[in-house]
């Protein structure tokens, strides 16, 4: 396992290596899961890029830090990773608040960005009231709690049957999150608007959501999509807010595209 001190809190990351002349691939997972969201995407594209993998502050096997945060706090950590790892420009792929993280980095760091991925994400996502309401039932009876709601969001029907044993695991991972840094990043959602940032975004951006996500549901996300200049849109199908889990071939070979696209512009199919 590999950890960086960063901002005064303990960063688990992973790096694997790729060739050289193509771009760096950055992951940014969603609230309540750590980087291993990704290990079915990862797995189709390593070899052919150098890809980071981290949990952002209070998730994974990182520190929770000094509570509350905010959305600029944990671009802030990516910043300081970036810079630790001399990482000099990436491909950020951020899903859910790893989206909004993606925007503020751009916002902050418009230099180490060379293209953005916002998977299941958006410029607001829901509002005080609902994050309210979610902080309030965790801080009175745990993460566990919510854990079928959230669940109703994450994934479709077909995954969540009872015989899947990876769903089961899936519900471990959330109710496993540190109660602390997952109500401190319920907050800094609940308080993050990108919304004039996104009509600033001046790199290829394709934003991407699976057609029965109930978080970030693809209006909102395609309303992103509407204000990042010439940003693309992409659907994936039978999946819900975590296309990396439920659907990885498809969502790989949507980020295979952009990113040719991302390069070689008008020349990609």
């Amino acid at each position: 396992m590999q950890f960086a001190r960063v901002n005064d809190i303990a960063i688990h990351y992973q790096v694997i290596g790729g060739p050289a002349d193509k771009p760096v691939l950055v992951f940014a997972n969603s609230l309540g899961t750590d980087f291993r969201i990704w290990r079915d995407v990862v797995v189709r594209l390593a070899g052919d890029f150098a890809i980071l993998l981290y949990d952002k502050r209070g998730h994974g096997l990182s520190d929770v830090g000094q509570t509350p945060y905010s959305i600029e706090d944990h671009a802030s950590d990516l910043i300081g990773l970036l810079e630790t790892l001399e990482i000099k420009k990436a491909i950020i792929c951020g899903l859910s608040v790893g989206g909004l993280i993606a925007q503020s980095l751009y916002q902050q760091r418009p230099d180490l960005v060379s293209a953005l991925i916002l998977c299941d994400t958006a410029h607001k996502i829901g509002t005080a009231e609902t994050w309210n309401s979610r902080i309030s039932a965790i801080e009175k009876d745990g993460i566990g709690s919510m854990c079928d709601a959230i669940m109703e969001r994450w994934f479709t029907p077909a995954f969540r049957r009872p015989e899947n044993t990876a769903y089961n695991g899936y519900c471990n991972m959330l109710e496993r999150q540190p109660v602390a840094g997952y109500i401190a990043t319920c907050a800094a959602v609940r308080d993050a608007d990108f919304t004039e940032v996104a009509k600033t975004i001046a790199v290829p951006a394709i934003c991407i959501v699976g057609n029965q996500d109930g978080s970030t549901p693809p209006d909102l996300v395609k309303s992103l999509a509407q204000l990042i200049p010439n940003a693309r849109y992409e659907i994936i199908r039978d999946a819900g807010h975590i296309p990396c889990v439920e659907q990885p071939e498809a969502l790989t070979a949507v980020i295979r595209a952009f990113i040719d696209f991302a390069l070689h512009g008008e020349k990609s199919p």
